[in-house]
């Protein structure tokens, strides 16, 4: 198996092939690049089959690698350092990452799957891999038992916390439950225009239809959303702003 590195630190390509060495692996390493441009061009003229890919690199991303290669067949190995969001594209992709320093045991097992996945279906891992890269503003990754949940920001109304659990309802009727307080994404969810009128919600200011003087909120739906007087004016604050804006 003809294989291309695509990574932009020395150190790290000569470690992989270091460890491509050492293990019993019938993959060739035919070529080495830095950037999405020169790895673009080697692609083309040498036709790997296999392609051990950074998402971050000098010149763009490995999204933007894969984009200018579309007509290539070949398989992919990301290759990231520890990204948040990075890596729940890749989970949530199900696909064959290595972190680095890459590890040899991880190697021979990404290998082992690589090798007996077909390209169509690889191809299909990377497009939602993409998708939530792409989306990494707009969008919320949610941890969920036996899967990763990506929830639109603009779709979600509000979030509830109750005893170490967080439910989020969305505009759709779906909602979501994980095993975290609300205070872990608060910081998240506050730069995307939501508030928390108490300790329990945080309220999406896009879908609230009118504030009660008494302390309730009425969202578009006709849910109610109490605001604690402790934080009855930081949410007024947030309410009139985004309304005058």
């Amino acid at each position: 198996m003809k294989a291309l590195i695509v990574e932009d630190k020395a150190y790290i390509r000569k470690g992989l092939l270091n460890l491509l060495q050492l293990i019993e692996t019938e993959v060739e390493v035919i070529g080495e690049c830095e950037s999405v441009k020169d790895a673009v061009i080697v692609a083309n003229a040498c036709k790997p089959e296999l392609i051990f890919l950074d998402i971050n690199l000098t010149d763009g991303t490995g999204f933007d690698f894969l984009k200018q290669t579309e007509n290539l067949n070949f398989k992919v190995i990301f290759i990231t350092a520890y990204e948040e969001h990075a890596l729940q594209a890749l989970k949530i992709g199900a696909i064959d990452y290595l972190l680095k320093p890459v590890d040899v045991e991880e190697l021979q097992i990404a290998l082992q799957k690589v090798i007996a996945l077909p390209i169509a279906e690889q191809k299909e891992q990377i497009k939602t891999v993409k998708e939530v890269w792409n989306n990494k503003d707009s969008t919320l990754v949610l941890s969920l038992h036996d899967s990763f949940q990506v929830v639109d920001l603009n779709e979600l109304l509000f979030c509830e916390s109750d005893k170490g659990y967080t439910t989020f309802y969305c505009s759709n009727n779906k909602k979501y439950m994980v095993s975290k307080t609300i205070k872990e994404f608060e910081e998240r969810l506050s730069k995307a225009n939501f508030t928390r009128p108490h300790q329990s919600f945080m309220v999406n200011l896009k879908f609230i239809d009118r504030y009660d003087k008494s302390g309730v909120i009425y969202l578009k739906n006709g849910k109610k959303i109490p605001v604690s007087s402790r934080k009855k004016e930081h949410f007024l604050n947030a309410f009139l702003n985004w309304n005058n804006s």
